[in-house]
């Protein structure tokens, strides 16, 4: 009998559906990226798909035997199909290994058509990855994609073919860019004991001005750290920070913090922590011109408690979640290339919220950003050696520094 019982479940794990075995599978994310609109820009090839295909790539933080991949089609204002998906190992932003070339399906089939406003996750993959890997996802857009669903920052080159399904093509000719499109994260088979850190917050987690193909951002940064250290690769990362995000006020191409917190942090497989970066913006945008606009109504200056009511909110949230969620400084901006961006009574606000973030106790922990980043001469503005030439971004030196800073142990 014990022999027969052995053999039915012989049976069923050869014939099984991935979409069957997924069900008996709990995944982390491994690699995110917050979804935002597409906007109406000629020139980026995204804004006018039509029966193409696109490969990007990703470097995910822990590894697996398998891979899941969730599309988006949140911003779209029609139903996107993906014609055909595949991953494989990346040669460069074009190409790929043809060996290595493996076909993603959605409930055992190769096609999917996402509702507006849907996400979509695949089967898994038979695709083992290590901590670190970076892969390459194609897909086809048989039709036109009037709406896209994308992430702008991407920093990695991507590539948008001629004509045709080239997914299962070696290598891909077409026209460049540096956003994503329609992927918003990576899973693989959680293990035991393992943890998610989010990073959640502005274009200080996102990357802006770090080096292109690289992944210098922090979060980055922080899983080469955490890949060196013992039991390193149980500690999953991944990055859901957004260029011009603010915590209480949309900006262009993406909500406001508070409305995607719960998709982009608390919704993801697996999330143990949330380390929160976000504030700059909602202090230093009223006033602010870009091109010859206010970036927001001068009249709409924030103090430093609608922010702390903000993180309030945010650390609530997470907590009726079981998840901890860690503060960090915010940075000064001093010399920011921006008019109107900075001031001295918008200085004054930042500091007063970084006080209350440090001593209020309110947060799991603190990573104090601003105190490795800042002119210890001149604490409102960055480090001359670790800014980017906008004043308000680090370099890679100065990402670098943020993920030196963080205590690993916030992260138990």
């Amino acid at each position: 009998m014990r022999q027969l019982r052995r053999s039915v479940l012989t049976c069923f794990l050869a014939f099984a559906s991935p979409w069957a075995i997924a069900q008996q599978t709990a995944f982390v994310a491994t690699w995110a990226a917050s979804p935002q609109a597409g906007g109406a820009n000629p020139a980026e090839p995204f804004d006018k798909i039509e029966g193409q295909t696109v490969r990007e790539r990703v470097r995910v933080s822990v590894g697996g035997a398998q891979i899941s991949i969730r599309l988006s089609n949140e911003y779209g204002s029609a139903p996107l199909l993906i014609g055909s998906a595949t991953i494989a190992a990346p040669n460069d932003f074009a190409s790929v290994k043809p060996d290595s070339i493996r076909r993603v399906t959605f409930g055992g089939r190769t096609s999917i058509t996402i509702p507006a406003g849907a996400p979509a996750l695949s089967d898994p993959v038979a695709f083992p990855v290590s901590p670190g890997t970076e892969i390459s996802l194609s897909l086809y857009f048989p039709q036109r994609v009037t709406t896209p669903t994308v992430h702008l920052l991407a920093l990695k080159r991507a590539v948008v073919s001629r004509r045709g399904d080239q997914t299962m093509a070696e290598t891909i000719e077409g026209a460049n860019t540096l956003s994503s499109i329609a992927l918003s994260a990576v899973l693989v088979p959680a293990q035991p004991a393992q943890r998610l850190v989010v990073a959640f917050g502005d274009s200080l987690v996102d990357g802006d001005q770090s080096s292109v193909d690289a992944d210098r951002n922090w979060p980055s940064d922080l899983v080469r750290r955490l890949g060196e250290m013992p039991g390193g690769s149980k500690v999953a990362v991944v990055n859901e920070g957004l260029i011009v995000n603010r915590l209480l006020g949309d900006a262009f191409g993406g909500v406001n913090g508070l409305a995607r917190f719960d998709r982009d942090a608390l919704a993801m497989p697996g999330v143990t922590h949330v380390v929160l970066l976000e504030g700059i913006n909602d202090i230093s945008f009223p006033g602010a011109k870009l091109g010859g606009s206010y970036l927001a109504d001068p009249a709409d200056m924030l103090s430093a408690e609608d922010l702390i009511q903000a993180y309030r909110q945010l650390i609530f949230r997470a907590h009726a979640r079981g998840v901890k969620l860690i503060g960090a400084t915010i940075t000064p901006c001093e010399g920011v290339v921006i008019p109107g961006y900075y001031s001295e009574t918008k200085d004054a606000v930042r500091q007063e919220v970084n006080r209350w973030i440090r001593a209020s106790g309110n947060f799991d922990g603190v990573i104090d950003f601003d105190a490795v980043l800042r002119d210890p001469d001149h604490p409102s503005r960055l480090l001359p050696r670790f800014a980017s030439q906008d004043g308000l971004h680090p370099n890679d030196a100065g990402y670098q520094v943020m993920a030196d800073a963080i205590d690993l142990k916030l992260f138990r």
